[in-house]
C-alpha cells in the first residue's frame, strides 16, 4: 500500500496535480486503520504532496451505495472518527455523511469544528439537508451523483446546498454529469463554490481492463469505470483532475478562469490547506502548470523547480 501511494503521487505530479486528498472507501475500522497508518507514514518530497484524506464512508446510506461496499456501512461514530484521525496524524480533512441515517445529525453537530463535513451517498430530503447544514455541514461530495435530484415539489439536498452556500464537487470527466448540468452548476452556485474532482480509482493512467474498487470487480473502458457485476453502476473515474479541468473548459464550455479556480483555490480553501496550496501568492508554494492554448501540458513546476518538461 505504501508503494501504491507513492505511485499515485508520482503519476498525479506528472499530470500537473501537485496536491492530493485521496478518498478512502467504505471499510471496517480495522481496514481503515491500515490506510491511516500508511498515510501517516508517507513523507512528502517526491510527487504530489499528500495534503489530506477524504473519509468517503462508512457513514453513508445503504440505499445510495454507488460503488461502495454495503458490507461495511454503519452509522456515524464520533469516537471512531477521532481514533482514525489520531491514527492518520490529523490528515482526515473531509468526512462524508448521509444526514438522514439515525444519529448522523448528532455526529455533524459534534464533529463539524474538527473536520469538514460533506453530505454524500444520501437519500436526504430538502428539510434534512437544511438541518445538516445548520448543524455544521458545509460541503457536498460529487454533486448529483448518489443523491436525490431536483424536482419542483421535492427540491432535495442540491437546492439546500445552494441556499446555504455549501461548496459542491463536480466530476467533470464527461461521464458522470452532462455538460449542460456542469455549466448550470457554475452559473448557479458561482465559481467560488464549485470544486472540480476526478473521483479517479486505481485504473487512472492504466490500460483498459479489469480492476477492483473497495473489494468489488470493476471494468474500465476509456474514461468509464463500472462495476463488473452491475455495469450500469459507475465506479469512480479513470481520469485525473487535470484532464477533468481540461474537459470542463474544452468540452463543456466552462470559462478557463472558473475551471482553474475550481480545481485549485476552492478545494484548497475547503479543506483548510490554502495557506500553502491553491494559488500563487507570497508564502505559498510555487506550483505551476504551463500549458498551450489547447491545455496540453508543456511543463510542471513544483515548489519552484521544473519536475516535468514536455517542451
Amino acid at each position: 500500500m505504501k508503494a501504491g501511494l507513492q505511485a499515485i503521487a508520482d503519476f498525479e505530479a506528472s499530470k500537473g496535480v501537485l496536491a492530493i486528498c485521496p478518498a478512502t472507501m467504505t471499510f471496517s475500522e480495522e481496514i481503515l486503520n491500515g490506510i491511516m497508518d500508511v498515510a501517516a507514514a508517507h513523507k512528502n518530497g517526491q510527487g504530489a504532496d499528500l495534503v489530506g484524506i477524504n473519509m468517503e464512508g462508512p457513514y453513508i446510506s445503504p440505499k445510495k451505495i454507488g460503488a461502495q461496499n454495503p458490507k461495511y456501512v454503519q452509522g456515524a461514530d464520533a469516537a471512531m472518527f477521532r481514533r482514525l484521525q489520531a491514527r492518520s496524524g490529523g490528515l482526515i480533512k473531509l468526512v462524508d455523511v448521509a444526514p438522514e441515517e439515525p444519529g448522523n445529525l448528532d455526529f455533524i453537530r459534534d464533529c463539524h469544528n474538527e473536520v469538514c463535513i460533506s453530505i454524500a451517498h444520501t437519500c436526504t430530503d430538502y428539510d434534512t439537508a437544511k438541518a445538516a447544514f445548520a448543524a455544521g455541514a458545509s460541503h457536498m461530495t460529487h454533486l448529483y451523483n448518489a443523491m436525490p435530484g431536483i424536482t419542483h415539489r421535492a427540491p432535495g439536498p442540491i437546492i439546500a446546498a445552494l441556499e446555504d452556500g455549501a461548496d459542491v464537487e463536480l466530476i467533470t470527466d464527461n461521464v458522470h454529469i452532462h455538460p449542460a448540468v456542469v455549466r448550470f452548476t457554475f452559473n448557479t452556485f458561482g465559481d467560488d463554490h464549485v470544486i472540480l474532482i476526478a473521483d479517479s480509482m486505481m485504473a487512472c493512467g492504466l490500460p483498459d481492463g479489469a480492476y477492483s474498487l473497495g473489494g468489488q470487480a470493476v471494468t474500465v473502458r476509456g474514461p468509464r469505470a463500472t462495476l463488473t457485476e452491475h455495469p450500469d453502476t459507475i465506479a469512480g473515474s479513470a481520469t485525473c483532475l487535470y484532464d477533468c479541468m481540461r474537459r470542463a473548459v474544452c468540452e463543456m464550455g466552462v470559462p478557463l478562469e472558473s475551471a482553474v479556480r475550481a480545481a485549485t483555490e476552492n478545494p484548497a480553501r475547503s479543506i483548510g490547506v490554502d495557506a500553502d496550496y491553491g494559488s500563487l501568492a507570497a508564502g505559498r508554494y510555487g506550483n505551476v502548470v504551463l500549458a498551450d492554448d489547447d491545455l496540453n501540458i508543456l511543463a510542471v513546476v513544483q515548489k519552484g523547480k521544473v519536475i516535468h518538461d514536455n517542451r
